[in-house]
């Protein structure tokens, strides 16, 4: 989609995605209400999706103040995944993700059925997952000692497809844009501020702001280091200024 911006020309608060990983609507409206100057875009994912439905996107877009980026990651046969995309089409979202799975042709139907009007992102290795997961699932050994082959390999697939970009960590960024094009957009969660660092984490392909954003990345998703700190709308301007450094 030509109408999402990059974070080029931007300030850095609008590279910032907030996912509402949280359990209710009430909860998340909190989110909405705090945070809705301080970020570019509200991730909803699976689980509030499940619970609120279209009422939170209403929400969110109602408020006038950032994005959405719908992280359902549809992953099912291509008509149903073409069918779901129509019914996300009309929420007016911005972004919505679609696993790359084992074939192109989910993908293509997502893209077709989001006509135009949705930015269809696909997920290529989840930032929770290794070499030796990959390892453990069956795949060639290709790609559990070089996960970042495996990456290339969907994102490829991605872009043939049609998509606007893709999920990946920020360790792959980089050779994402080197070989797919700038105009591919790139969304990487695992991000961890310095001042955040922490060994209690479950993700395990995480990078910083900064690097991410000098790797190439155009969004970042980021929860929890702004969700548990003491005050979250100054660690937002925290990162965004880490951000606008970077750039």
């Amino acid at each position: 989609m030509d109408n999402i911006p990059k974070i080029k020309n931007k300030k850095g608060k609008d590279a910032i995605i907030f996912p509402l990983d949280v359990p209710s609507v009430e909860q998340a409206r909190y989110y909405v209400e705090l945070l809705g100057d301080y970020v570019g875009m509200f991730k909803v994912g699976l689980e509030l999706f499940i619970r609120s439905g279209p009422e939170l996107i209403r929400l969110i877009r109602d408020s006038g103040r950032a994005g959405i980026f719908l992280d359902l990651k549809l992953h099912d046969i291509p008509v149903t995944v073409s069918r779901a995309m129509e019914s996300i089409a009309e929420l007016n979202v911005d972004l919505a993700t679609v696993h790359c799975g084992e074939n192109a042709d989910m993908l293509e139907a997502a893209v077709k059925a989001s006509r135009g009007r949705v930015g269809v992102l696909g997920v290529t290795v989840l930032t929770s997952v290794d070499s030796d997961d990959i390892r453990k699932a069956g795949f060639r050994r290709e790609f559990s000692d070089t996960l970042s082959a495996l990456v290339m390999k969907r994102a490829a697939m991605a872009k043939s497809a049609g998509c606007t970009g893709i999920v990946c960590s920020g360790l792959e960024v980089k050779t994402i844009k080197q070989h797919l094009g700038k105009k591919f957009l790139a969304v990487t969660p695992g991000i961890r501020p310095l001042f955040t660092a922490s060994s209690l984490d479950d993700q395990r392909r995480i990078t910083t702001p900064a690097k991410a954003v000098q790797n190439g990345a155009d969004y970042l998703v980021i929860g929890r280091p702004i969700r548990d700190a003491g005050d979250p709308c100054r660690a937002a301007e925290k990162i965004a200024l880490e951000i606008e450094d970077a750039l």
